[in-house]
């Protein structure tokens, strides 16, 4: 009976036993989901900046690539033209599918009342595309600069992660609101009739269209409302920003900033 019992003990080390003598199942599998979990971190890991990915301003050659070598000046196809205009882009520089948002406002939105820019983009956190804050909340944007990384934020990204300032004097983004991201006038003419207009005649007398800063300049601080310009005619001509008076005219080439919900 003994000899029976040591030989089914060897049948089953023969399957596999540790040198303790207990199974080396438990082992084998411990080991595989160490080895498992190390390579789901490491991408994950190196995915981190472009998952987050969620503010960008429009680079000029974007903008050429959807307007034409013009620009667009203040005609982005309305608020819905210009949040594809964000999600083409974005979806172009990193595949991202999720939904983007054009820092803009409007006299009239798809229910008839004015649309604010700030309740257009969600709630935060905002990173560029190189994976730096822009800022972790509606808070945070409430600055002349917002409140985030300090290299970004001093000259805020475009698509690829790159600051505009070293390109030339185009820091007017167009927003057509106040320094709180709420529509600046319920003029239709000062936001180019909703973004979808470039009549270069100017907006009735002591209405025009708010630009911010993608950097601080001598004109302007502020990142949403730094100045006024004239019109909305489109301002580019020779991949160079023109003298005049359209949106972005001796300081920008009528570029907008997206954010991802």
């Amino acid at each position: 009976m003994r000899a029976m019992t040591v030989s089914f003990l060897l049948v089953l080390c023969a399957w596999g036993c540790d040198s303790s003598g207990d199974s080396g199942t438990d082992s084998g599998v411990d080991t595989e989901s160490s080895g498992g979990d190390s390579d789901v971190d490491t991408s994950s890991e190196s995915d981190a900046g472009e998952d987050r990915f969620s503010f960008f301003y429009t680079s000029m050659s974007a903008m050429q690539a959807r307007c034409g070598q013009d620009g667009c000046g203040g005609d982005l196809g309305g608020l819905a033209g210009a949040d594809e205009i964000c999600r083409s882009i974005a979806q172009s520089v990193s595949g991202s599918t999720r939904t983007w948002r054009a820092f803009l406002s409007a006299t009239t939105g798809a229910d008839g009342n004015p649309v604010n820019a700030i309740d257009r983009i969600g709630t935060g956190p905002w990173y560029d595309i190189n994976g730096r804050l822009i800022a972790e909340n509606i808070d945070g944007l409430m600055n002349d600069r917002p409140n985030g990384d300090p290299q970004a934020v001093q000259d805020l990204p475009d698509e690829t992660g790159q600051g505009t300032k070293n390109t030339g004097d185009f820091h007017d983004a167009i927003t057509g609101s106040n320094a709180q991201g709420m529509l600046f006038s319920t003029d239709p003419g000062a936001t180019c009739w909703d973004w979808t207009s470039t009549d270069p005649s100017p907006p009735p007398e002591g209405v025009e269209i708010i630009v911010g800063h993608s950097w601080p300049a001598s004109s302007g601080q502020h990142w949403i409302q730094a100045h006024r310009v004239p019109d909305c005619s489109p301002s580019i001509s020779d991949g160079q920003s023109q003298e005049g008076t359209g949106v972005g005219a001796l300081g920008g080439y009528g570029g907008i900033y997206c954010f991802a919900l």
